[in-house]
């Protein structure tokens, strides 16, 4: 998606001849600083002041005076709790927490909210994974039969850790514990745990960090990952020109970080304490994330999947999704921003396809990022980076398998007979493409050595 001058102008409201609105409206809305899919509903539009920008000022608003507060969480799960006291009207989640939030409404006689928008998505399902201890000897997600497995309940990695299990037929052969992603993470540091399922971007945290490594990724569960914006229906009803404006500073924020993902990850990190590297490996180029706040066909069978998958476990109450989604107030911002909203929900980027011929990357503490045609090229440019003691931020490289984009250090990278290179994300595929091809399975220390011995 574009930057939009059109967007510049900001002059672009609803009106009505209803007479001016001489109240305060207090718009509250509950993020994830420490989840890199609400980013474009959360701490982007609340640090850069999108929504100040796009709110109603004119015709029923021209007396409004408007009271935004932010309120930030380490998962959906409280959000949906405190838009259920009222103290939310708007909630921004992942796919399972966004069921979990429509079909707790519905369950109370009069309470609802609406799935108004999308804020990003992994067509691949990438985003949630399964971590180990950095030295621990499991590297498939059937070696955790009998193990300790800790997840936050009711998160999207909790949803996928759910059906994992049912497709392995593993859902009683593990000891399943509820832990927030910030224990987890310290609990895999610490070898305390045998594994931790957790969302975007705590898996890419603890690779970074060096204290953990995944051995199931998202894209095994065959489900688009996605997160999105949820309103209170009656609140929606009140002020449904607030809430196209709040989708309006969903597509700026996005548009904001693909002019200059760099830039933007830069002042993420200062935001969020989540390291900038680890950001860019969503929001660059080639990244985890699409961002996109359009309600696709697709976003709408893989949350009734999801639902199928909960209802297996009778953690959740029925949910009526025609009544439940809506597409009118993310039309209706697109239209006042005369963008093609059709066109851009027809729009599905495959990491497989989209990433196929992207350069290797790498992050120069000095001198920024460059970029590397070949792995042969990238190695090459990383042994001689470091003949000269040159400090590096990070490396970056794409799974084979799936076009996900990896940690350089964190990959397996397989280095045939006639000398090529390939890239994976976990053992088990590295290992059978060497088989296939008369190569070995190393990683990217020994890579770079061969490259500098040749």
């Amino acid at each position: 998606m574009k930057f939009s001058p059109l967007l510049l102008g900001l002059g672009l409201v609803l009106t009505s001849p209803l007479p001016a609105l001489a109240e305060k409206i207090n718009i509250a809305v509950g993020h994830q600083s420490m989840c890199t899919d609400t980013y474009t509903a959360g701490i982007v539009v609340k640090e850069m002041k999108f929504l100040e920008k796009f709110l109603p000022k004119t015709g029923k608003y021209a007396k409004a005076e408007y009271n935004i507060t932010w309120s930030d969480y380490s998962s959906g799960g409280p959000i949906t709790n405190q838009m259920l006291a009222n103290k939310l009207n708007f909630g921004v989640m992942g796919d399972y927490p966004l069921i979990v939030n429509g079909a707790k409404f519905q369950a109370t006689d009069s309470l609802r909210t609406l799935y108004v928008a999308g804020t990003g998505y992994n067509l691949k399902g990438s985003g949630n994974a399964v971590v180990v201890p950095v030295k621990s000897d499991i590297y498939s997600f059937e070696q955790l039969k009998g193990k300790s497995v800790s997840t936050p309940v009711g998160s999207a990695a909790w949803g996928m850790l759910l059906k994992a299990l049912q497709d392995a037929k593993m859902s009683k052969e593990i000891s399943l514990k509820n832990q927030s992603p910030a224990v987890g993470a310290a609990n895999i540091a610490a070898g305390k745990i045998d594994a931790h399922s957790d969302f975007c971007p705590w898996s890419e945290i603890m690779e970074f960090r060096g204290t953990g490594r995944k051995i199931y990724d998202g894209s095994e569960a065959g489900v688009p990952y996605l997160h999105g914006v949820v309103v209170r229906e009656d609140f929606a009803k009140k002020y449904p020109e607030v809430v196209t404006a709040f989708i309006k500073a969903v597509i700026y924020a996005g548009q904001w970080i693909e002019e200059n993902p760099t830039k933007a990850v830069d002042l993420m990190e200062k935001w969020t304490g989540v390291e900038k590297e680890v950001l860019y490996i969503y929001f660059s180029k080639g990244g985890h994330l699409s961002l996109d706040p359009t309600i696709k066909t697709k976003w709408v069978d893989a949350l009734k999947f999801n639902h199928t998958v909960l209802v297996k476990e009778k953690a959740i109450p029925p949910l009526d999704f025609k009544e439940w989604i809506t597409e009118d107030y993310v039309k209706a911002a697109y239209k006042e921003l005369k963008m093609d909203y059709e066109g851009a929900k027809a729009d599905l980027v495959d990491p497989e396809m989209a990433n196929a011929k992207l350069p290797a990357e790498i992050w120069h503490s000095r001198d920024g990022i460059s970029t590397y045609a070949t792995l042969p090229e990238f190695l090459k440019a990383v042994s001689d980076f470091q003949s000269t003691g040159a400090k590096l931020n990070s490396t970056y490289v794409y799974d084979k398998s799936t076009g996900l984009k990896l940690f350089g250090k964190t990959a397996f990278f397989v280095k045939t007979a006639d000398g090529n290179f390939e890239t994976f994300l976990r053992k088990p595929d590295a290992d059978a493409f060497a088989k296939e091809n008369k190569g070995e399975v190393i990683d990217l220390p020994t890579a770079v050595a061969s490259i500098s011995a040749s």
